[in-house]
């Protein structure tokens, strides 16, 4: 029997009819046909007695024009997990078995197991639709689209610090509950999916499971309240300090590690993940996990430069790499902490990301930062060298306008309103101030970190912040131009309000530059 006799003959024909139907090129019918951005029927597992498909999501690798990630995760032994997949025309033409890696969770002594199907030589700029499976349990399905190779418009995504959607905090204790989050963390889901980006960047701060006292169950909600929007476009992390689990691997990132299958950077093995990039049309996207440069003890165990100067050294590598490729026009960073901010009685700018990161950013013309930590929206005005201070204040350049050469200045975002239950919009400076942490002193027994020392100084870098509104997104939309002339970033942050992802515009901006090419 092949693998595809596993898959009902009824999903066989609803697919087989709706791509037949459709035709070539109808990947926003085959997406529509197959997703749903509401809530979805608890589905119990199979008579089998095999676990479901749970958790399903998606990842690019390095070249997301030819090579894209099924994952999900089981808390049991499972047989022949695999996927099958192929264009809307075609049906599930081919299969390709998943390799299973597995991590041990500290706290619960729970091991979990996440299958990691990566297809590879696909066609750019094609949408494929797929079916994950393991022995006795029913396939789930879901689409894929790679991205352009080369110049071409397209559409991405970014928010952070998330957690998992509950309606009450009382309500939530009384069902066993402990997450962070709100009923935004749900509906940034939604908002997210209507906009339909090709990717979303998710910047740090995912469930907070290292908060939560079954770190599990926060990890399987966070998927489960996503996998909606994931299982259909890559939701690309990077790791922040509440991926920080104690007990969990040699840094306390094995639950992030073993969950996402991100492209290789060519670290050690325990390092795995924590850094790497991946190239989309003309835009390379970096991103980076800032525990390693960052003074403030924020994660469950204090890991300030865990890597030894491996990540630094990779990130000088890769810039200096992007930056002369004259097929790359933009390069986006993501990460966690952020080297801005004007809140205050927050965790504030942290030093260490402008002794490491911003020098870098400025030698190799960086365009874009987006970042989270604080949880609200913020934006920079384009930043280029930086004041002698012992703060390194960033120096802003390049007027304060809204349309941006970010040839002259890195523009820096603060988004992290993805749904935590501790907005911090309404703890702004009333004129931009920014408290920089400044290293740490000795451990407060009562906190159990490291305790901070601030500095407060002017913030003249500060161009916008929204007071109004505690959680959002911004998208960005790709212009490539034209030959010899500029292209150009146009993006919106939104916020959003209501369980439909309903949005409204806040702060529109353009970014722009001369095309390498």
């Amino acid at each position: 029997m092949s693998d595809n006799a596993t898959v009902s003959r009824r999903t066989l024909l609803l697919v087989g009819g709706t791509t037949a139907i459709l035709g070539a090129g109808a990947g926003i019918a085959v997406d529509g046909f197959v997703r749903s951005s509401g809530p979805e029927l608890w589905q119990r597992e199979d008579r089998s007695g095999a676990p479901r498909v749970g958790g399903l999501h998606l990842q690019y690798g390095a070249d997301a024009s030819s090579e894209v990630v099924v994952s999900w995760h089981t808390a049991t032994r499972v047989g022949n997990p695999r996927v099958m997949f192929g264009t809307p025309n075609d049906g599930f033409g081919e299969t390709v078995a998943a390799d299973t890696v597995t991590y041990r969770d500290g706290q619960s002594d729970t091991e979990i197991r996440v299958h990691h199907a990566r297809l590879t030589g696909l066609l750019p700029d094609t949408d494929y639709i797929y079916a994950a499976v393991h022995d006795g349990a029913s396939p789930e399905m879901g689409t894929a689209r790679t991205a352009p190779r080369g110049r071409a418009p397209f559409r991405f995504t970014s928010f952070g610090d998330q957690s998992t959607p509950t309606l009450d905090a009382m309500v939530a204790d009384a069902f066993g509950s402990d997450n962070r989050g709100s009923p935004a963390a749900g509906d940034i889901t939604t908002a997210v999916e209507n906009a339909r980006p090709l990717f979303n960047l998710v910047n740090g701060d995912l469930c907070y499971a290292n908060l939560s006292g079954d770190r599990i169950r926060t990890w399987s909600d966070w998927f489960e309240n996503n996998s909606r929007s994931a299982r259909h476009r890559p939701w690309m992390p990077a790791a922040g300090n509440h991926e920080n689990e104690l007990g969990n691997g040699p840094i306390g990132y094995a639950a992030y590690q073993t969950y996402f299958a991100l492209p290789d950077s060519g670290a050690d093995v325990e390092l795995r993940g924590m850094w790497y990039a991946f190239t989309a049309g003309a835009v390379r996207v970096i991103s980076l996990n800032n525990d390693d440069v960052c003074y403030q003890d924020g994660g469950n165990s204090y890991v300030h430069g865990y890597s030894g100067g491996a990540q630094k050294r990779w990130l000088e590598s890769e810039l200096e790499h992007s930056s002369a490729d004259t097929g790359i026009d933009w390069i986006v960073v993501c990460m966690h902490q952020t080297a801005v901010s004007t809140a205050d009685r927050t965790n504030g700018a942290d030093l260490g990301i402008r002794e490491s990161w911003l020098p870098l950013f400025d030698q190799y013309g960086v365009d874009l930062v987006v970042c989270g930590h604080e949880h609200h929206y913020e934006r920079s005005h384009p930043i280029r060298g930086a004041q002698p201070t012992d703060t390194l204040t960033p120096i802003p350049v390049d007027g304060h306008g809204d349309s941006i050469d970010t040839s002259r200045g890195t523009v820096h975002l603060v988004i992290g309103g993805g749904g935590t239950s501790i907005p911090s919009n309404r703890m702004f400076f009333p004129e931009p101030r920014c408290r920089v942490l400044t290293g740490v002193g000795a451990l407060d027994p009562a906190l159990g970190k490291r305790t901070p020392r601030y500095v407060t100084e002017a913030a003249p870098w500060s161009k916008f912040r929204d007071r109004d509104h505690a959680y959002g997104f911004v998208m960005f939309d790709v212009d490539p131009g034209s030959p010899g002339g500029e292209t150009s970033i146009e993006a919106t942050y939104f916020a959003v309000d209501g369980p439909f992802g309903q949005t409204t515009p806040v702060d529109r901006f353009i970014l722009r530059k001369k095309r390498t090419a």
